[in-house]
């Protein structure tokens, strides 16, 4: 819970406090930062092999002693050092990720010297490998 409130807070969701005053729009605010909690470490597990984040496999998180301090894996050791993942392409950071996806975007475009009612057309970039494997590991969340 601890954790949730500091990503609520921090710089991951950017949650600002709360100004109302009537009881029925805290609760939305609240229910809202929470849900965004939510999306954001759904989509923080999906995209761990992107990550700096550590892959270790669950049953071995839960046997190693709870008291102990963590210690990553040596996958992640090396993603944190050589900033890349294991097939040489860069590792991200959860905001860095959403920035990079960020440029994926569908203009609507016309001449510079068009007549007003002249048609438009629609260009839509297309995702790197990279942002199509993002794209990918998010929509098998949503399933």
């Amino acid at each position: 819970m601890e954790r949730a409130f500091r990503t609520l807070k921090g710089v991951d969701l950017q949650v600002r406090p709360i100004r109302h005053r009537l009881e029925e729009r805290v609760k939305a605010h609240i229910f809202l930062s929470m849900l965004a909690y939510y999306v954001q470490w759904h989509l923080a597990e999906a995209w761990k092999p992107l990550l700096f984040a550590d892959e270790m496999p669950e049953n071995a998180a839960r046997e190693r002693d709870p008291v102990a301090p963590a210690k990553r894996s040596r996958a992640a050791f090396a993603k944190v050092h050589s900033r890349r993942l294991a097939d040489g392409t860069p590792a991200f950071s959860f905001g860095g990720l959403l920035t990079h996806l960020s440029t994926i975007v569908r203009n609507t475009m016309r001449r510079a010297d068009a007549k007003p009612g002249e048609g438009t057309f629609t260009l839509t970039t297309r995702p790197n490998p990279k942002q199509s494997q993002a794209l990918e590991l998010a929509a098998a969340i949503a399933v």
